[in-house]
């Protein structure tokens, strides 16, 4: 492990306020996630283009309070509220239609993007951005351009839902529960996207001793078709990836220091790319550096050309 020189020392004050910029089906997953769970959120403000709607969703959050496990406060807020947030997470965007890849969004996506962040950014703020829109390493970076924040401050999901997704694949196939499935999805959240296999174990014992070479090979393609086969079948996903931030927040705010792979930079090649991190308080705490083989660098290489040939595209 290398230590991000930008964070020691420096601990954000928190006052453990979430907003989300972007409520539709991802946003308000989240949200709704965060006030089913266990959470240090202390206030949560919606702000979208659709007025009407975030009083709405405001209101109907509000009436679960009584049954949640935590009080949060809950409104429909403006970009004024972003000046002393914690942590905002940006959900907004087109949505990714059937046949579409993550990477066919990024046009319209990065000029939604530098609309929003420079409004952000003229309130003051200096907490932590945390990115679910597609393509997710694209326009994690661009939060970070745009922003001119620490790379630290910058997390996008990265290929946490992706190995989410691993591990419940692998659990139903050996009849372990998800959570004792030490496995990880890395590289690009979306085509060019990986699993570390050799790296991969179930109570200490290698996963080749419980899946074959051919169920492995079955399974990544699963895991890499899983938003496809979700959008083909129902329009879009969300709940996952609202259960991921969800996660990465709780990560944060109560200062754990776990390991997530979520999207972070790569200072060598200038990208943001879905590796294992240290994730607490500031943000990205610190990095975990996996010996990889000749065969996964290749892999890990091609995903980096894939999201620099994107990110590329935006800024010609």
């Amino acid at each position: 492990m290398c230590a991000l020189n930008e964070v020691k020392g420096m601990n954000l004050k928190m006052n453990n306020k979430v907003v989300i910029i972007g409520c539709g089906n991802v946003g308000m997953s989240y949200a709704y996630s965060l006030l089913n769970q266990k959470t240090s959120v202390h206030e949560l403000v919606l702000i979208d283009l659709n007025q009407d709607r975030i009083i709405g969703e405001a209101m109907d959050l509000n009436h679960c309070l009584a049954f949640a496990p935590n009080k949060i406060n809950i409104k429909a807020g403006t970009y004024s509220d972003c000046k002393n947030a914690s942590i905002i997470v940006i959900a907004a965007g087109a949505n990714q239609a059937p046949g579409e890849t993550r990477m066919d969004l990024i046009n319209k996506n990065s000029k939604i993007f530098k609309d929003i962040i420079d409004k952000v950014m003229d309130t003051g703020f200096n907490g932590i951005f945390l990115v679910a829109t597609n393509p997710l390493d694209v326009m994690t970076y661009l939060t970070y351009k745009y922003s001119g924040l620490p790379a630290n401050r910058i997390i996008g999901s990265g290929t946490c839902l992706d190995t989410a997704r691993l591990k419940f694949l692998v659990s139903e196939k050996v009849g372990i529960s998800p959570k004792d499935i030490n496995a990880y999805v890395v590289g690009e959240h979306g085509d060019s996207e990986f699993i570390l296999w050799k790296e991969s174990n179930i109570s200490l014992q290698s996963i080749d001793k419980f899946i074959s070479k051919d169920e492995q090979k079955k399974i990544e393609d699963d895991v890499r078709n899983a938003a496809y086969e979700i959008i083909a079948k129902k329009g879009a996903t969300y709940y996952g990836i609202g259960m991921s931030l969800t996660r990465i927040t709780n990560a944060i705010l109560g200062d754990e220091n776990t390991v997530l792979t979520v999207s972070n930079y790569d200072a060598k090649n200038d990208v943001f790319v879905g590796m294992p991190a240290i994730i607490g308080r500031n943000g990205i705490e610190d990095k975990v550096y996996i010996e990889i083989d000749k065969e996964e660098e290749v892999k890990l290489e091609n995903s980096i050309r894939v999201i620099k040939e994107a990110i590329n595209k935006v800024e010609d």
